[in-house]
């Protein structure tokens, strides 16, 4: 191995070594996890350090931000929460972890403004939290919250019900997301077949792949692989069970991996895998994705009035590529129990 993987208690000493801030508070071990609720947002911290925060004010949609490792490396993009020389500008509404899509109800709550997708609804929606947010701390932390979808007049469109569980070990730190969209009493809720979604994560520029722009080359050292063998470009819109963007930074080896449950819908889901760094598992986009432009609505997807969707997804952030992080055994262990 180039870089060997470094475990989770291992890395906490070294981030230790390096920052007072990383230590684990006393009383804490490696693996507990603390939620520490603010006006906006609610503080996640693992063994006493910044792991992430989960942000539900001040955007059109709730996120998660920064996303550490834990060394401290941060694994997402900062724009546009703050503007980090060398980063690129593009897309300000990919907010470093967050769930969306662009066609719900007939209305687009993906893009922001004018957007970038001809195809999406011109009607820009959002979503706000519904009540209390409920949060529990221990060896995993949990965030249960209720939203509320809305269309650019504050008209109601749907609701959803959401869990978000952080968890660590020795192979790394876990994000568990489950959502379940509930279409409304009186009418059924239309979820479209559109590339632009939907469970998502938007990766610092060191962790993207080179490229070539207008500016010249850009990128830093990733490479995307997929459970199936796909690699890199042909990862995009491809279906698998798992996808991993991993590359190197600082001499060491960092990665990304996104498990679909198999109780999800069309499972193995559609990869919206790109070279700049958005990486995210889509399963209303197929038409977009196998290239079928005469069935725009193929990938369509219709929860009865009254009725529901629930989606489950699997965040983990490892030391080395998909190989060293044993990302098909952890999505084994992971399909076990769903």
């Amino acid at each position: 191995m180039k870089n060997p993987a470094p475990t989770f208690a291992l890395a906490l000493a070294l981030a230790g070594s390096l920052s007072l801030k990383a230590q684990p508070a006393a009383g804490d071990s490696a693996s507990d996890v603390k939620l520490i609720p603010s006006e906006d947002r609610i503080r996640v911290e693992i063994g006493g350090q910044l792991f992430t925060e989960y942000i539900y004010s001040g955007a059109s949609r709730s996120y998660c931000y920064p996303i550490l490792a834990p060394d401290g490396t941060p694994l997402t993009r900062d724009f546009p929460m703050k503007n980090t020389p060398g980063e690129e500008t593009d897309h300000p509404w990919h907010r470093s972890f967050w769930f969306a899509h662009s066609m719900v109800g007939g209305v687009d709550f993906w893009n922001e403004g004018t957007g970038d997708n001809e195809a999406a609804p011109a009607n820009k929606g959002h979503t706000v939290i519904d009540g209390a947010v409920e949060t529990t701390s221990g060896k995993v932390g949990v965030i249960h919250v209720r939203d509320r979808w809305l269309d650019h007049d504050g008209v109601l469109v749907c609701t959803d019900e959401r869990t978000l569980r952080f968890h660590a070990s020795d192979a790394g730190r876990f994000i568990d997301f489950e959502i379940t969209l509930n279409a409304l009493a009186d009418r059924p809720l239309l979820i479209g077949d559109n590339k632009d979604g939907t469970m998502a994560i938007r990766l610092a520029e060191w962790l993207t792949m080179a490229r070539k722009t207008r500016r010249g080359p850009v990128g830093g050292t990733g490479h995307i692989v997929t459970a199936k063998g796909d690699l890199d470009a042909q990862a995009w819109g491809k279906r698998a069970d798992w996808a991993d963007y991993h590359a190197e930074h600082a001499g060491q080896t960092y990665g990304v991996a996104i498990f679909d449950s198999p109780q999800n819908l069309r499972h193995p889901t559609w990869w919206m895998a790109r070279d700049y760094g958005l990486f995210g598992a889509n399963p209303f986009g197929q038409h977009d994705y196998e290239n079928l432009k005469d069935q725009p609505h193929l990938g369509d997807y219709t929860v009865p009035a009254g009725g529901s969707l629930t989606l489950r997804y699997r965040f983990y952030f490892h030391y080395g590529d998909e190989k060293d992080g044993r990302v098909a055994e952890q999505y084994a262990e992971y399909a076990k129990v769903q």
